[in-house]
Formats: C-alpha cells, structure tokens, sequence
C-alpha cells in the first residue's frame, strides 16, 4: 500500500470532517427548526452532491478555481500559487462534495430534540447559542457522530471529484482511490486488491457504527 496516499488521505478525510462540523452544524441547525418557505431550494443545494456525478461537480469545482476565474485569480494573488491541482483545492472540494453526507444527518438528529426542553432553556433565560451547545448538541450527539464518520469515510474514498481537480501529484493530490486507479493501469492487481481491501473494511466498520448509533434512543 502507498503509504504517502494513505497519509494524504487520511490528512484530507480528517481535515473535511473538522471543517464540516464547524460548517455543517450551523446550516444543520437552520434546516432542523427553519419555517422559511424557500427552505426547500437551500435542502436542494445541500443535497445536491448526492446526485450530481462526481465529473460534473469536478469539472464545475475545476473551472472556479482556475486561473481564469475570479476566486482563482484572487486566490494566486494571496498565496502566490493555484489552488487547481493543490491539496488545498483538494480539500475545498472534498467539503464541497461531503457536505451532504454531514448535513442531513445533523439535521435529522437536532429535528429529533423534543422542542419542549428547547423552549424550557429559553424560559429559563439561556440564549439561542447555549440552548444548541447544553441542550440540543447533546441530545443529538450520537447522529452528529454518525454524520461525521459517514463524512470521514466518504472523504476517505472520494476519487471522480479529486481526480478532477486535484489529479494525480504524488505527495500533493494522490489519494488511496487515485493509488488503486494507478495500480490497477498498471495491471499491479495485488497492490490494487490490498488497498482496495483496506477501504473496504473502513467502509464496513463505519456503516456499523453508524447503524449502531442510530439504534440508540434519543432522550426527551
């Protein structure tokens, strides 16, 4: 197995889901107790990763961060570099692509709390903000943890959108999935079999954890 693939991927999966928990929550907790009536169309954006084939967010991901774009410009005249084809780039787009896979589960776990205990912390004169850190984070925490191991090891296995927009720069963009892609043209069948070994155990472990935490009552 590629040990340097397997830093790089692990580096990106771990970084996506920090950065979607900090993202991913605020937008959860919208969508959870949001009457808007065009809450619907912001649900759509969200889950829109979902459908979307991976080439087509690539291509679109790849096109806003080049040089050509606005952003890009923007981006090579703050830090001196492209973000195309950086693990930076890549790491925009992981967030991009995982966002589903973080969001929906935390919205459905902050819809569950009983809105009765949210409105006692009110009475008792608790702000907005701490009712969400004392009450509904904690009642929700098994769904928030299930949502990020799912965005873990999606970011873990992700390959059309980083094959896009990262490509394939050793040290730099080349993930686990780009490693097994290489290996296989390659016609290294067992190199590609112990990785793709690997992913599969992670995504077998993470799809029990995630049943697990699922299986536990919610409190209220």
């Amino acid at each position: 197995m590629d040990a340097e693939a397997l830093r790089l991927s692990f580096t990106l999966a771990a970084l996506t889901t920090a950065a979607l928990l900090v993202l991913g929550l605020p937008v959860a907790a919208w969508l959870a107790v949001s009457r808007w009536r065009w809450k619907p169309l912001v649900e759509a954006v969200v889950a829109l990763p979902l459908v979307l084939p991976p080439t087509v967010l690539g291509f679109y991901l790849l096109v806003a961060m080049g040089p050509m774009s606005p952003f890009g410009r923007a981006w090579i005249a703050a830090f001196g570099r492209p973000l195309a084809f950086s693990f930076e780039g890549l790491l925009l787009a992981s967030v991009i692509y995982s966002l589903p896979f973080a969001v929906q589960p935390f919205a459905a776990a902050l819809s569950a709390v009983d809105p009765r205990l949210v409105e006692a912390s009110h009475t008792l004169g608790v702000s907005r903000l701490a009712t969400f850190f004392r009450v509904s984070l904690p009642i929700a925490a098994p769904g928030v943890v299930a949502g990020s191991v799912l965005t873990f090891a999606h970011a873990l296995g992700e390959f059309g959108v980083v094959l896009m927009v990262g490509g394939n720069i050793p040290g730099e963009t080349r993930t686990l999935s780009i490693a097994i892609f290489d290996s296989v043209e390659q016609l290294d069948y067992a190199t590609a079999s112990r990785t793709a070994l690997f992913l599969l155990a992670v995504s077998f472990t993470v799809l029990v954890v995630t049943y697990a935490l699922r299986r536990r009552p919610v409190l209220g």
